[in-house]
């Protein structure tokens, strides 16, 4: 049955991927080709670009609270933007897609991503910075939902390789965001703003191939490949998904939002952990750097070992167990065993790319990808929003770091146990059929 898919997707793919309004319906395979490859440049960049925004300031955060004056509590306000605009603007990011194609979408995404990072550090107040961070988290909503969708279309029998390479490549952007701002702060002069403004050219670089898609709304997520196989008298309509009525999309939701609860307080928070026990600042950066390089390998090799399995069940739970042994080296010895925590937490990490597989995996067509992707994508986020705020609420008040860990650990075990309910081999058409 995925096979046919593929075959389907794949001719769907073959006529659509290069029209534009100006372009010849058919093109001939060197200029597929080129734009193929142009795409996986395009997928590639942009995913570099999705996570620096947030752990560059993780390595800053003590300077920038000091810079502008923050509670604990705002700083863990501050590290719950992410999935709250991750939460309500990832929703509109198929609606959008449908209207002006995931790639025009993806595109301006990038534009905001850039320009948010250029313009944070120089608004002089926590609220501008909010709301600066706000749109470029905007950009970068947009995209975490519309990758998996551009990655069933262009690719669709490829979706474990893709998608692994596009994780390798999110894991990578993150792991040097984390390792590389403090020092090339202090080689900026010292100071924070420069630290963090100078991600912005990594984001504008990134514009660059997704402008010759601007203006295919064809390769967008709707309609789905096997509508354009039959003649229009002969079609099927495909059913309309009630997603909510889903119980794969209600756990893979809910896995999605634990596991971003868990990486977003890690990317916020862990090197002030560090720190706090007495690692040097630079030292707690590179821990951080750890922690997220872990996923460049793991991210390539799980989605990949993943789509061959039947349930996915035993590597979250694999997944799982490395984080609970993490969080008890945090609890009992943060600095003594701390490059050793750093690797557990790391590949605790990787359900990120985990949850963005079985994204593709649990829906048959790229338009039921879009909408549980958009569905597991914003309603994940929004469960995720209490954590990094709770953790710093909970440091602030209890003076350390025992009860915010605690929690850390706790949330792991329903994170498990959805995760398996999540990789049972379903699809959301199956359940969700209207």
């Amino acid at each position: 049955m995925m096979g046919g898919m593929a075959r389907e997707e794949s001719r769907t793919i073959t006529s659509q991927q290069i029209r534009t309004p100006q372009a010849p319906t058919t093109a001939g395979p060197a200029t597929r080709a080129w734009a193929t490859r142009l795409l996986v440049v395009g997928i590639v960049l942009t995913a570099l670009n999705l996570r620096p925004a947030i752990t560059s300031l993780g390595a800053l955060l003590e300077e920038v609270r000091d810079g502008l004056g923050m509670s604990g509590s705002v700083a863990g306000l501050l590290t719950s933007v992410p999935p709250l605009c991750f939460a309500v603007f990832g929703v509109t990011a198929p609606r959008l897609a449908r209207r002006f194609g995931p790639a025009a979408v993806v595109c301006v995404g990038t534009v905001a991503i850039g320009a948010g990072l250029l313009v944070r550090p120089y608004t002089h107040s926590t609220a501008g910075f909010l709301a600066a961070s706000a749109l470029t988290l905007m950009g970068i909503a947009v995209s975490n939902v519309l990758m998996p969708v551009i990655v069933k279309r262009w690719f669709p029998d490829r979706v474990g390789s893709m998608t692994g390479l596009y994780s390798m490549a999110l894991a990578l952007g993150t792991a040097a965001a984390a390792a590389v701002t403090v020092p090339m702060t202090e080689a900026l002069g010292g100071s924070w703003q420069s630290g963090l403004a100078i991600w912005s050219v990594l984001a504008a670089v990134a514009v660059l191939p997704w402008i010759p898609f601007v203006r295919q709304r064809e390769a967008g997520p709707a309609p789905a490949a096997e509508e354009t196989a039959p003649p229009r008298h002969a079609r099927v309509q495909t059913p309309a998904l009630r997603i909510t009525r889903s119980r794969t999309a209600w756990a893979l939701a809910v896995y999605f939002g634990l596991q971003a609860t868990g990486a977003y307080i890690t990317m916020g928070w862990m090197a002030q952990i560090f720190r706090d026990a007495g690692v040097p600042a630079g030292t707690a950066g590179l821990l951080l750097a750890v922690t997220m390089v872990m996923g460049v390998p793991l991210a390539f090799v799980i989605p990949r070992l993943a789509t061959r399995l039947p349930h996915q069940g035993p590597i979250v739970v694999a997944l799982g167990a490395c984080g609970l042994a993490g969080y008890g080296g945090l609890y009992f010895a943060p600095a003594a065993g701390s490059w050793a925590w750093a690797v557990l937490l790391g590949i605790s990490n990787c359900s990120f790319p985990l949850a963005l597989t079985m994204v593709g995996m649990r829906a048959r067509t790229s338009a039921g990808v879009a909408q549980l992707s958009g569905f597991a994508q914003s309603t994940g986020y929004l469960l995720s929003i209490p954590g990094p705020l709770l953790v710093g609420v909970l440091y602030q008040h209890s003076g350390g770091w025992s009860l915010p860990i605690a929690l850390m650990t706790a949330l792991l075990i329903p994170q498990m146990l959805v995760g398996v309910l999540a990789g049972r081999n379903r699809t959301v058409e199956d359940e969700a059929a209207a």
